[in-house]
């Protein structure tokens, strides 16, 4: 299989291979290109960002992302559980709109400071 490490800025392409329970990585200018193909082949993680509705006025829709990374087959799960968030209430960013999402230590946090306008 060949992956283009994203983990620095060289990109290296990378040959991996796995054989008898082990991953062997070719191509690596670094011991941080071995550990992403390692980690892709047997637990990949990503961050994920998206949106969850809100009864606050002139935000119909606030931006949401992971603090952290989940395991890649629970995105869809993720993205359920964002249809179903609404904000109600305008929020600084960073506020926790749902911790420890699908059983991982990982919050969903604001990316979008709310204002009121002042009427």
């Amino acid at each position: 299989m060949e992956l283009v490490c994203i983990v620095c800025p060289n990109g290296c392409r990378l040959d991996v291979e796995q054989r008898d329970g082990r991953v062997f990585v070719v191509g690596n200018k670094c011991k941080r290109g071995a550990d992403f193909a390692t980690a892709e082949l047997t637990n990949p993680m990503r961050s994920v960002t998206s949106l969850v509705k809100t009864t606050v006025r002139g935000y119909p829709v606030i931006s949401v992302k992971t603090d952290g990374e989940i395991p890649k087959s629970k995105i869809f799960q993720l993205m359920k559980l964002c249809d179903e968030i609404t904000v109600s209430q305008p929020l600084p960013i960073g506020s926790v709109v749902a911790s420890g999402v699908l059983g991982t230590d990982v919050n969903l946090v604001t990316t979008t400071n709310m204002e009121i306008a002042n009427e």
